[in-house]
């Protein structure tokens, strides 16, 4: 469907042909004086050199031919040659009635892709804190965006699963536990089904032997020597391993459902241990990598590069793999068994460099084709009102889940303050309430920015926050019940005409929508979907202060309001489930 500005340009561009002028001088932008217009052209400004004139009276001129337009209800010229507009309101009512048969309100779908979303990214053993919200929030968006516009779109985690912290944790275990029967080279029995240890051992075990490695060389030298017979496949390392994996992986599910996060792919840095072999004998046969002091490189500068550009390292010079070899391996693994056409990361934005020496390293290699394209979104951090990284009162790294039982306490005690409910009905909204505040508060931001956790501010029903949203949502909801229970048939309405400047401002606002969010969607931007929908919310509030709806005696009347209403419930709830997020019945 084509968007509403097109229509709006394309109408001005005939008349500017018409006019005897370059029709491109007729592109139209919203006004930035919403008090005068509602869409402004400035091409005559543009075309006054060109042709020698006044600007106001090529402005004139073009004006004179959009007299009777089916488009524009006002067309004034103005000092010193800019055209005012404003739009028919019988054509924005077509027009949206038209996003309103639409399934996806208006939306153009591009040819469908398979795509991979990379995020999450935690490491086992260790519980999940406030520096994972990000990519696990952003990278949910991110991949439902993908999703809404046609896409195959696949998440994965890509747990950090394999390297010496694995080796560090089985060290300690065999330390504390040696009698395990994981450590007996000699029994060739069944391993337990159940793990020795619980997360909450595997939270303290780690840290303590990461501590530890770095004051004892010989004590990291033992955790080196667990990581390699690990890696090598000793039999009862592995499944001890396996248990270590299954515990944190439990936990972690836990604490991505609270966020609503969910990935296709639980895969780790371990599943493409085995395929790096035969990937780096291919680099090494092809001629793609070379040996620099003692290590295999591979060379990704570019002629165009204007920064200093390091080689990707493919192989230690003690033959060990990298961060920078998992990476491959796993493109590789996915080229061949999903075939992307888009490969999207998600990391600390302190990542950049090297996802672009991996990106180049891939395609040089013929990893991936040229075709693939490979998008890393490098996010910022999530600070405390002093401006540094978010932190415990103690000073300690706030885990997640801390973070979200305070933020749902601080949710419930709103809505307690706001309206007296049943404890379990008050503490299931808070749920539903927190995860958009604590969703909206993230992806309001653009993610290469850092912002400050507010739990204030994110938990207020007012201003640019998740919880307005809903309440938002909720008081539609509410409104759409009322003239329901008054025997009004809401199901079959339509809308019929625009009644006020309040009503035509809602109107124009959900007609944006599609521009909007195929704009989201090609910048891979959720900040956008958030911008939207807080002015969607706030144009919906002032039509709703100033229009009567409930006792709205004319029916044909009231059926248009309820219509709007309808369409109205329809965008926003698509674009908060989107982010991640939904509105409860009631707040």
């Amino acid at each position: 469907m084509e968007k509403l500005l097109d229509l709006i340009s394309n109408e001005m561009k005939k008349a500017f042909q018409e006019a005897g002028y370059d029709e491109s001088l007729g592109r139209v932008n919203v006004s930035n004086r919403p008090d005068l217009c509602e869409y402004q052209c400035n091409g005559a400004m543009a075309g006054a050199k060109k042709y020698g004139k006044k600007p106001i009276d090529i402005a004139n001129e073009v004006a004179s031919k959009l007299e009777g337009s089916s488009v524009f209800s006002e067309v004034n010229a103005v000092m010193p040659g800019f055209l005012n507009l404003k739009l028919n309101p019988e054509f924005l009512v077509n027009y949206v009635s038209s996003l309103n048969a639409d399934n996806k309100f208006g939306l153009n779908l591009p040819e469908p892709k398979n795509m991979i979303v990379d995020y999450g990214g935690p490491n086992v053993a260790k519980p999940l804190h406030v520096g994972h919200l990000r990519s696990a929030v952003i990278g949910e968006a991110v991949k439902r965006i993908c999703k809404y516009m046609g896409n195959n779109a696949i998440g994965d985690i890509h747990l950090g699963d394999w390297g010496l912290q694995m080796g560090l944790v089985i060290n300690e275990i065999k330390n504390r536990q040696p009698d395990l029967v994981y450590f007996d080279e000699n029994f060739d029995g069944e391993y337990p089904s159940e793990a020795p240890f619980t997360v909450t051992d595997l939270e303290e075990i780690y840290p303590f032997a990461s501590g530890k490695s770095k004051e004892d060389p010989e004590y990291k030298a033992k955790a080196m020597e667990a990581t390699f017979k690990l890696q090598s496949g000793v039999r009862g390392y592995r499944a001890l391993w396996k248990h270590i994996l299954d515990v944190s992986v439990t936990d972690m599910k836990r604490n991505y459902d609270m966020l609503n996060v969910n990935f296709e792919l639980w895969n780790g840095e371990s599943t493409v241990h085995d395929v790096i072999p035969g990937m780096v004998q291919y680099m090494k046969d092809n001629n793609y990598c070379y040996l620099s002091d003692g290590a295999w490189v591979i060379d990704v500068k570019e002629d165009t590069d204007t920064k200093e550009m390091p080689p990707c390292i493919v192989l230690k010079s003690d033959g060990a793999s990298l961060y920078n070899t998992t990476d491959l391996a796993t493109i590789m693994e996915r080229v061949r068994e999903y075939n992307p056409e888009k490969i999207i990361y998600l990391t600390d934005k302190r990542q950049d460099l090297y996802f672009e020496q991996v990106f180049r390293a891939a395609r040089k290699s013929k990893l991936a084709s040229d075709d693939t394209e490979f998008i890393h979104i490098g996010f910022g951090t999530v600070n405390g009102k002093d401006g540094h990284a978010f932190k415990t009162r103690e000073g300690g790294v706030m885990r997640l889940e801390k973070l979200i039982e305070e933020i749902n306490e601080r949710t419930y005690q709103r809505i307690q303050e706001a309206r007296e409910l049943p404890e379990d009905e008050a503490r299931s909204i808070a749920k539903i309430v927190a995860l958009a505040a604590i969703k909206y508060g993230d992806l309001s931001n653009q993610a290469s920015k850092d912002y400050i956790f507010d739990m204030d501010k994110f938990t207020s029903f007012e201003g640019d926050t998740g919880p307005y949203i809903l309440y938002t949502i909720v008081r539609i909801k509410s409104i759409l019940t009322r003239v329901r229970e008054d025997g009004f048939d809401i199901e079959n309405v339509k809308l019929n005409g625009c009644y006020s400047d309040a009503e035509k401002s809602l109107m124009m606002q959900l007609a944006s929508f599609n521009a909007m969010f195929e704009n989201a969607y090609e910048e891979v931007a959720p900040h956008k979907i958030c911008a939207y929908i807080y002015d969607l919310a706030n144009v919906f509030n002032k039509f709703y202060h100033e229009t009567k709806i409930v006792a709205e005696e004319d029916k044909v009347k009231k059926a248009s309001f309820v219509a709007l209403l309808k369409l109205t419930r329809e965008v926003l709830e698509t674009c908060i489930d989107v982010l991640g997020f939904s509105a409860p019945e009631k707040m």
